[in-house]
């Protein structure tokens, strides 16, 4: 049971982000019940690497209920309106507009139903020009600029997971639990939107401000900091590189004086605070680097745990799943076992798995029960 059983929530989804909101809702212990078209959310196409199902699916639909209707026949855009009736949340990220030419106007959904919960996901927001335009996860890293602070010196990158598809469902989790919360209080319910660009934006803010009101906005450097010395790729004697972070002169003096022995560097005048070294960013960590050079990975460890610095070995994703502090919680997935990351801040004690849905396993179950009310 999780404090949101008894909350009942219907989610015209798909993809990843509308999705993502959705699960948080899910493991929070809503009922959320899935509409899918008959040949399902394309995300169960994406791949087939988790017992024959997509990875991205997998991910995202534990613990939901999957019910298909055929919006295109006008009966069961009624059945979804009654079930949108009983509803405490509606969560969509359909096609802007998509929801009005099926007779489903928001505006008068929330007449009708004062107490509705309503959350709309879309590339960009309602009071913007671009709020008709499609929106996926890597053109809003493009559009919004992170791409551009994202990647080597030589060229742009792509972070390497959903982040704004991400981004946007906790906005709009959180969007949705406040919400409720104010409903709580006596309050009507609301009609809400969250966009990708407005997500991703919130995300770079730092990047903004420096760009918007410092001197330019933070060029790519990689696996390095923009605005903190030393703070990036180092390489130990036997070849594992590792991120060095020294965030205050605390921290650079430890580094100097008990991690790699170098007591000239604390008081060099290209070194006196964090803006100096940044500017002096080959000296240092060219300095850095060639004292690191002769040291093995474990003696940096003893060392650099002695001078109680920040430091992380640069690893592959294959290691992940068996670092000592990675956790897990099983979901089904057909007869399978899925152990998948557990969430942050929920409550992951013993309970029975979640299962993933197969396409429509409660189209059935669910209409009945709109038969019998």
């Amino acid at each position: 049971m999780g404090f949101l059983s008894g909350t009942s929530v219907v989610a015209i989804e798909q993809a990843v982000a509308a999705p993502a909101c959705t699960m948080r809702l899910a493991q929070a212990g809503a009922e959320v019940i899935k509409i899918e078209r008959p040949e399902g959310d394309f995300a169960r196409g994406y791949d087939t690497a988790v017992a024959g199902q997509s990875s991205y699916f997998v991910w995202l639909n534990a613990g939901k209920k999957s019910v298909v209707l055929d919006l295109r026949q006008a009966e069961e855009v009624q059945t979804l309106r009654r079930l949108i009736a009983r509803s405490d949340v509606l969560v969509q990220n359909l096609k802007p507009g998509a929801l009005r030419k099926l007779g489903l106007d928001l505006t008068e959904l929330h007449e009708q139903f004062p107490a509705l919960i309503s959350m709309s996901i879309s590339g960009f927001a309602p009071d913007g020009p671009g709020h008709s335009r499609k929106a996926y996860d890597l053109l809003m890293q493009a559009e919004s600029g992170l791409s551009s602070i994202t990647g080597s010196p030589h060229a742009p990158g792509r972070v390497g997971v959903s982040l704004v598809d991400i981004a946007t469902g906790q906005f709009a989790y959180e969007a949705i639990l406040g919400a409720l919360i104010e409903r709580g209080n006596g309050g009507r319910g609301a009609e809400l939107s969250v966009s990708l660009f407005d997500a991703v934006a919130q995300w770079l803010a730092v990047p903004y401000l420096l760009d918007r009101y410092g001197s330019a906005a933070p060029s790519r450097i990689g696996l390095a900091h923009p605005g903190i010395c030393p703070y990036g790729v180092f390489t130990a004697q036997c070849g594992q590189g590792f991120i060095l972070s020294v965030q205050n002169e605390r921290e650079w003096r430890q580094l100097c004086q008990i991690a790699i022995s170098r007591e000239d560097l604390a008081t060099d005048p290209r070194c006196q605070d964090n803006e100096t070294r940044v500017d002096n960013r080959a000296f240092v960590d060219a300095a850095v680097q060639e004292a690191i050079s002769q040291m093995p990975y474990s003696r940096v460890e003893e060392c650099f745990t002695r001078a109680d610095l920040a430091f992380a070995p640069v690893n592959a994703l294959g290691s992940l799943k068996s670092h000592a502090d990675f956790h897990t919680f099983d979901v089904t997935v057909g007869d399978a076992t899925i152990a998948l990351p557990r969430v942050p801040g929920v409550d992951n004690g013993p309970r029975s798995p979640a299962k993933v849905p197969e396409l429509g396993a409660h189209t059935n179950e669910v209409l009945n029960s709109l038969r019998n009310t």
